[in-house]
């Protein structure tokens, strides 16, 4: 990929990583930044936000073994970014020196505060130019680019070799996934099930079929809860945290009565867009769940809940850095409430499935088992691995996704799920 783009994609992807890295706001929302660039500069933007952050850690040691005291982001402006962004067009895209440094050079001159470093900049890329392929050579980057609290929590909960094979997926730009009504996708790998996956890169609203609603964007592992429930043509399932919607096209589109709840209307919002270009019905039900009242109970009940999202770093590699071990403890207790309150919706005799994309143990196993202790009359249906296409994604009885699993294809994302039968 030819990334020759000039000063406005790099003034974008400075936006985006201040954002990210200062003011810890999620990736996604920050790209909003590239709104207005054309599309060269916009993806050259992208690109240099997130692989970037994707390789944070090792860019930072690069830079640290350049220079011999960092400038303190509270007195240099946007400095430590921009060296970090022209780091990274230097030793992971490909941008030539020249171009690389110069790009650097301009943001700072624009910058009332990183004007003052632009000898600095100038000579610590120039050095990175040199001397950073081979500094690159000695450096672990499974544990440069994963941060103390993740690692630490992931040697405890994985072992150490499922650890670097977690850490080291995240390091490669995630394929694009797709679940077909009914035809294959073209140029598109089968997978398994209706999942298809894209390994070149492309706008999605530029593929083929995409107009004509025959597919919808949505992970190969985030497609597996929802089978747990069997055969639904015909049958009711509430899905709770409907957003951003792959699992209410999928229950859909698989024949059942569906009710999606979702609370933030802006996101049910682009869920409904969804499902009209697919030509796919569900009820849609703008309201806090623990607020929600089904007219009767459901048959089938899926719960995806908020989590701290860690396996997703693949498609999110700002994760790592703008969320903590508080994060998970939160939402663990958050979820708590959650899924007492879809119990309530499950039928006598129904299924519940609850849902996280995350691999952080208490918002998954843990979550489970504490409310198999409060409530007597769930079980859990154990999951079997006919069940998930023969994956080796079956742990305890329940569904375990990690982002290695399938790594010679690009990985999955990490999921975990619990399949429940209200018993009384």
């Amino acid at each position: 990929m030819g990334l020759s783009a000039g000063f406005p994609a790099r003034r974008a992807a400075l936006e985006i990583l201040s954002d990210v890295l200062r003011r810890r706001r999620p990736l996604d929302g920050a790209l909003s930044a590239t709104a207005g660039l054309e599309g060269r500069d916009a993806a050259f933007a992208r690109a240099i936000a997130s692989e970037t952050l994707r390789r944070l850690g090792q860019l930072d040691a690069v830079i640290r073994s350049c220079v011999a005291k960092p400038p303190a982001p509270n007195r240099a402006g946007p400095t430590p970014e921009i060296l970090l962004a022209g780091a990274c067009e230097l030793l992971f895209l490909g941008v030539p020196p020249h171009a690389a440094v110069d790009g650097a050079n301009r943001l700072a001159q624009a910058d009332a505060n990183a004007v003052h470093f632009k000898p600095l900049i100038n000579a610590v890329l120039r050095r990175v130019a040199r001397e950073g392929p081979a500094l690159l050579q000695g450096q672990d980057a499974a544990r440069l680019n994963t941060p103390d609290w993740l690692w630490a929590r992931w040697l405890e909960t994985y072992g150490e070799q499922r650890t670097r094979a977690i850490a080291a997926i995240h390091q490669g730009v995630p394929p694009l996934d797709v679940v077909a009504k009914a035809e294959p996708p073209e140029h598109a790998e089968a997978l398994f099930g209706n999942a298809w996956r894209y390994t070149t890169p492309a706008r999605v609203d530029a593929l083929p079929g995409y107009g004509e609603g025959r597919w919808w964007v949505q992970d190969v592992a985030a497609t597996l809860p929802a089978q747990l429930f069997g055969n639904v043509e015909g049958r009711t399932v509430i899905d709770l945290c409907a957003a951003p919607g792959g699992k209410t096209a999928q229950l859909a589109a698989r024949g059942a009565k569906l009710i999606a709840v979702e609370r933030d209307a802006a996101r049910l919002e682009r869920v409904k867009e969804n499902l009209a270009r697919l030509k796919l019905e569900a009820e849609l039900v703008v309201s806090d769940l623990r607020d929600y009242t089904p007219a009767q109970p459901a048959p089938f009940v899926l719960l995806d809940a908020p989590c701290s999202a860690t396996g997703t770093i693949r498609r999110h590699p700002d994760i790592p850095w703008i969320k903590g071990a508080s994060d998970v403890t939160q939402c663990a207790q958050a979820a708590a409430e959650l899924i007492d309150a879809a119990a309530s919706m499950t039928a006598p005799g129904g299924l519940l499935v609850f849902a996280v994309c995350s691999l952080e143990p208490e918002e998954g196993p843990e979550q489970v088992a504490a409310f198999l202790k409060r409530r007597r009359d769930f079980a859990r249906v154990p999951v079997r691995a006919d069940e998930v296409f023969g994956l080796d994604a079956i742990d305890g009885g329940d569904l375990r996704t990690l982002p290695c699993l399938m790594a010679e294809r690009g990985g999955m994302d990490g999921f975990y799920a619990a399949r429940l039968r209200r018993t009384e």
